[in-house]
């Protein structure tokens, strides 16, 4: 069939109508080097939504008095709403910033699952470019209200229109996932998840930029999203100018209610819960924990602005690792590993709460970072093996896989939520989080344990995934 060694057939409106990347000839000729263009395309959008996504980390740690929020050096010292700040107010205004960073993933959790169909909709070039326009909505609403004296409703509205990068890292992981063969997908979403990710680390240098330039006490956070807003128009022309669509991705056709039907669905979709959801839920939180943990190290909560990209940041630079890993070793070794490793880092940090060590808090944390990253690569690549060897046919493990990827993601991502909200319950109820993190123990000691039972007990019902 010579249709699959030619090269891609396209037309002027940048769609490939012939794919098969499973084949080693149309795969070597033509189909690696389309695959690697839209991916650093695809990486490039994500890692500009992950940014946007995840600023409310940043920006709450330039809400200070002014914007409604006393910290530790005001207790006693400002008035604050007629009277003086005491020690609850500020344990409430921790808990309303909690609450703050926690909209973003809530709405970027939701809307995964349709960012992943509109792929199969619009095409994932078309999409990538939509998706990355859309980024403009919450950086421009952003920055018109964000002033001192700005309601506290306001704020919130702000924080869930971000949430709409949060859907980029759907969409395109479902894009890629159909340009490359099986064998190498693994490496190539763990490339595109990581490229994405790091943008979580990304917002955070930014910011430090920002503040090393103006300074602590006057730097204006509307200056960072201003930085955002070309980059966003940056990322859309390039998916314009250099993706491309493919027709074949169109035939997605009841792919999300025959996955809602399978136990895998539900199983995969936890176990990233505990990678994915760690993940984000900690690069979200990370810099308000320390302000509150630590409150006597850093005087302001832009202190913690200097050690708060650290861990997002490795933790993304590791996740392809875990995709590597996946691929020679097998996604459900790797990831039970990882679960065991992820439970030794949260003890370490349980115990640094209880001894106030921040030395030791950072190495158990930063830690915590690692292993989800390498979480995050391994069970995705969990997610195409399972369906490629319960089905022949390359286009139905596409379909199966891709509509998994969008459920797996969007309820992934909802574990951000409940980090933040334990975050919050724990630091409002005993003052520490120290709660949170017996939590995050147990949970990881679940995800181990399914993670055994389904897919690395003898007599399991698939191979090596």
């Amino acid at each position: 069939m010579t249709a699959t060694i030619e090269a891609p057939t396209t037309t002027t409106s940048k769609w490939i109508e012939e794919w098969d990347p499973e084949n080693p000839a149309f795969w070597e000729a033509k189909g690696r080097s389309v695959a690697r263009r839209n991916l650093l395309f695809s990486v490039l959008a994500e890692h500009i939504g992950f940014s946007v996504w995840t600023m409310w980390s940043v920006l709450v740690l330039f809400l200070g008095i002014k914007y409604g929020f006393p910290g530790p050096k005001n207790i006693g010292k400002a008035v604050f709403e007629g009277h003086l700040v005491t020690k609850a107010d500020v344990l409430a205004a921790s808990g309303d910033k909690f609450l703050l960073i926690s909209l973003p993933a809530l709405v970027g959790s939701m809307i995964r699952i349709p960012y992943t169909f509109a792929v199969a909709k619009f095409g994932g070039r078309n999409w990538t470019v939509i998706s990355a326009l859309l980024l403009l909505i919450p950086l421009l609403t952003t920055y018109a209200v964000l002033k001192p004296g700005v309601s506290f409703s306001t704020l919130l509205l702000c924080g869930a229109l971000a949430g709409v990068g949060g859907g980029n890292f759907a969409s395109s992981m479902a894009n890629i996932n159909a340009f490359y063969p099986d064998r190498l997908k693994g490496r190539a979403l763990g490339l595109n998840a990581g490229g994405g990710n790091i943008g979580v680390a990304a917002v955070q240098l930014v910011a430090l930029a920002v503040i090393a330039v103006e300074g602590k006490l006057t730097a204006d956070p509307r200056d960072l999203i201003a930085i955002y807003i070309p980059l966003v128009l940056l990322a859309a022309l390039g998916a314009w100018l250099a993706m491309d669509n493919l027709s074949k991705a169109r035939n997605a056709k009841h792919a999300m209610r025959d996955v809602a039907k399978d136990r895998h669905t539900w199983v995969m979709s936890f176990l990233y819960i505990g990678t994915f959801g760690s993940f984000i839920g900690f690069g979200f939180a990370f810099g308000q924990v320390l302000t509150v943990q630590f409150k006597a190290d850093f005087p302001t909560p832009l202190d913690a602005a200097y050690l708060t990209f650290l861990g997002p940041l490795v933790g993304s630079l590791i996740r392809p690792v875990g995709g590597l890993l996946a691929d020679k070793l097998g996604g459900a070794r790797v990831t039970a590993v990882n679960f065991l490793l992820m439970g030794v880092a949260a003890s370490v940090v349980l115990a640094a709460s209880y001894q106030k060590s921040l030395p030791l808090y950072l190495v158990g944390f930063t830690s915590l970072f690692v292993f989800s990253g390498i979480g995050n690569g391994s069970t995705y690549k969990m997610i195409p093996a399972i369906f490629a060897r319960r089905t022949s046919s390359f286009e139905e493990a596409r379909r199966l896989s891709a509509a998994l990827i969008g459920v797996a993601g969007a309820i992934g991502a909802f574990g951000g939520v409940l980090v933040n909200v334990a975050f919050r319950q724990s630091f409002l109820s005993s003052g520490n989080a120290n709660g949170a993190y017996t939590s995050f123990i147990a949970f990881y000691a679940a995800c181990l344990a399914l993670t055994y039972l389904v897919y690395l007990r003898p007599g399991r019902e698939l191979g090596r995934v």
